[in-house]
């Protein structure tokens, strides 16, 4: 059986699978990493304008795919470059998605180990979340479709509950004045702002197993627009809570605020618990797939069984997440795996676009 025939995700699917890769990671990192980066309360405006970027290159992706239907990248991109650039392009994708898998499984142990499961060495919470990542990714790309189905609602429903829970300690002042510092500091946090949208090029994969392929201009601009709301919402709430001084000093803004909610005559204290709840379910779906699109460039590149690469993957990805010393090293990981993004999925789907219609035009 056509694998992709059994693994059809409608576009709703899609939609929901780009919008928690996204946010991933980034809900947490971002308002310290734009702090630091931009230095006046405008973060806010930055966040509008990088949101151009993803959508650019989810459009263009788009189009690479709908000139080579039901095809992915790792299938169809030899027809433009040939065999030999093809396999270096598709390892570097690869090598890509079980980096990022690695990265953000460390993240997601780090902060586990911090607020859930103090002492525990983060080396078992790793394996343990690989393990149970591999137990999702063999039953292939719809299972991994359904586990986003079902967190995306209680995602939805604890960001609002949170967000108007967090009302009390907003004040406006933390985000005046206004391009007071003119609109250099905010142009210079685009680049920041724009590796938090890591996760569109999962279209590489993803089109060619969509029902319904018309479709997949909505699914870029949904796909964008909602973690660009998700985003806008905590950087406002956040800065405006806790002043972008404090932010600045913070290593997950996010989680501080929310663990500083206080309600007299509640006896629930632990609000940061249903946020890291919720979050550890996204980051967990996200590894998935990352883990599944590195698996399925294996698979694709050498004609094998799609498992067998899943089993090969998970030491390795166990591996890549050891080698940061501490968190600061993570992040610089996390960096690295940006500046590469805006390279292989920015900079190479244009040229093969190029590419492919002068072929195309040639013959």
């Amino acid at each position: 059986m056509n694998p992709q025939q059994e693994n059809l995700i409608s576009p709703a699917q899609a939609i929901i699978i780009i919008i928690n890769y996204i946010l991933g990671v980034g809900i947490l990192t971002l308002p310290r990493a734009l702090a630091d980066e931009v230095g006046t309360p405008d973060i806010w405006i930055t966040i509008l304008i990088s949101s151009i970027f993803p959508l650019a290159v989810g459009f263009i992706i788009l189009m690479l795919n709908n000139r080579y239907p039901k095809k992915t990248f790792y299938q169809y991109s030899y027809k433009i470059v040939g065999r030999i650039l093809s396999i270096i392009i598709c390892l570097s994708m690869v090598i890509y998605f079980i980096t990022l898998t690695s990265f953000e499984v460390r993240i997601l142990a780090e902060v586990t180990e911090t607020y859930l499961l103090e002492d525990t060495p983060i080396q078992i919470l790793i394996i343990l979340f690989l393990w149970l990542t591999l137990y999702l990714n063999v039953d292939g790309l719809n299972s991994i479709a359904r586990m986003f189905q079902i967190i995306f609602p209680l995602t939805v429903f604890i960001f609002i509950l949170l967000a108007l829970m967090s009302l009390g300690l907003f004040e406006l002042k933390n985000l005046r004045p206004v391009l007071g510092g003119g609109i250099g500091p905010v142009l210079k946090g685009i680049k920041t702002t724009s590796l938090s949208y890591i996760g569109i090029e999962i279209l590489i994969i993803l089109s060619a197993f969509l029902t319904d392929p018309k479709k997949g201009k909505k699914v870029v601009f949904v796909g964008v627009l909602m973690p660009t709301i998700f985003y806008l919402v905590t950087i406002v709430i956040v800065i405006g809570a806790l002043s972008l001084d404090g932010v600045g000093n913070l290593t997950w803004p996010t989680i501080t605020l929310i663990h500083s909610f206080e309600f007299p005559g509640i006896f629930f204290e632990r609000y940061d618990s249903l946020f890291l709840t919720i979050w550890i379910l996204q980051i967990f779906a996200t590894i998935s797939i990352t883990l599944y699109a590195a698996s399925l460039g294996l698979s694709q590149l050498f004609n094998k069984e799609i498992k067998t690469f899943m089993y090969i993957l998970l030491p390795v990805a166990f591996f890549i997440s050891m080698l940061p010393q501490n968190l600061q090293q993570a992040f610089s990981l996390g960096d690295m795996l940006g500046n590469a993004a805006i390279l292989l999925f920015g900079i190479i789907p244009i040229m093969l676009l190029v590419l492919s219609f002068l072929r195309r035009k040639h013959s």
